[in-house]
């Protein structure tokens, strides 16, 4: 028990220092979030995004979680190509069972996600359509399995605002097969402030079906730095689930100009990141 306490202030003290050096880094790119799905775009090369939750609220049924933190990494290895890799720390709330964890880390993936048609998100004309594919790697106090996931995105953009489709299809970690469509909806990319929802289906074939639907906003604070907020509600099986959902996403050029980084930030200001939160 002491030295699962040790690791947990670790794993926190890492947190803090994290969050501190980014305090003190100069913002040169923008991206966001807080949706389960994603956008046909990818990072700029040499971009790394940050994408954090630093607390998310998560209830279902009766047992109350702390998703603390949920986080999305984005690097830009190429164009039109980025690594993602995304990972959530869920902290049970209250009374435990015998033997269960009070932490656990879920929901990691190692994705690769390629922009296949550069349209209307690359400031050229038509659909931006993209693919991502890639391992789901064992839970740490969870399933200890591998899946696969594979993701097929459409957005196109207009005036009055955007749209992204996702057809997604995972063997999960529980060798089941899984299918996720889902659709993004945001006012026009222009405006500071702007509302945004997000309604999927999510089948686990012989196991369960989720319809889910989330309503939020996001303030572009300036061309690096975005703030956002989101509110989702779910009916899993006739079981009903709810997520407060709070963060920022922040992108640093790792390798390359600082200037063709902040021209990228302007760009992706209305794209938004992978999540992964599978539930």
């Amino acid at each position: 028990m002491g030295r699962g306490a040790e690791k947990m202030r670790r794993r926190r003290a890492a947190w803090l220092l994290v969050s501190a050096s980014l305090l003190v880094v100069e913002r040169d790119a923008l991206a966001y979030r807080p949706f389960d799905g994603t956008d046909a775009d990818v990072a700029e090369y040499g971009a790394l995004e940050l994408e954090l939750g630093p607390t998310h609220y998560y209830r279902e049924g009766d047992r109350n979680f702390l998703i603390a933190p949920a986080t999305v990494l984005n690097l830009g290895i190429a164009k039109d190509t980025e690594i993602v890799v995304d990972f959530d720390d869920f902290v049970a709330l209250g009374a435990l069972d015998p033997g269960e964890p009070r932490v656990r880390t879920m929901d990691t993936d190692v994705l690769l996600k390629h922009v296949f048609r550069e349209g209307v998100l690359q400031e050229k004309s038509g659909p931006s359509i993209a693919v991502e594919a890639g391992p789901l790697l064992p839970d740490i106090h969870g399933t200890s399995a591998f899946g696969a996931s594979l993701a097929v995105i459409a957005s196109y953009r207009w005036s009055f605002g955007s749209i992204h489709w996702n057809e997604w299809g995972e063997y999960t970690r529980e060798h089941n097969f899984s299918l996720f469509t889902g659709v993004i909806l945001e006012g026009p990319h222009e405006w500071t402030v702007r509302p945004v929802a997000e309604l999927f289906v999510e089948r686990e074939f012989d196991v369960e079906t989720t319809y889910s639907g989330l309503v939020g906003a996001i303030w572009a604070v300036d061309d690096a730095f975005s703030l956002d907020v989101g509110v989702r509600g779910a009916l899993i099986e006739g079981e009903h689930a709810e997520e407060v959902r709070l963060g920022f996403t922040w992108a640093l050029p790792i390798w390359g100009s600082k200037d063709d980084a902040k021209v990228e930030g302007a760009r992706r200001a209305a794209s938004p990141m992978y999540t992964s939160l599978r539930r």
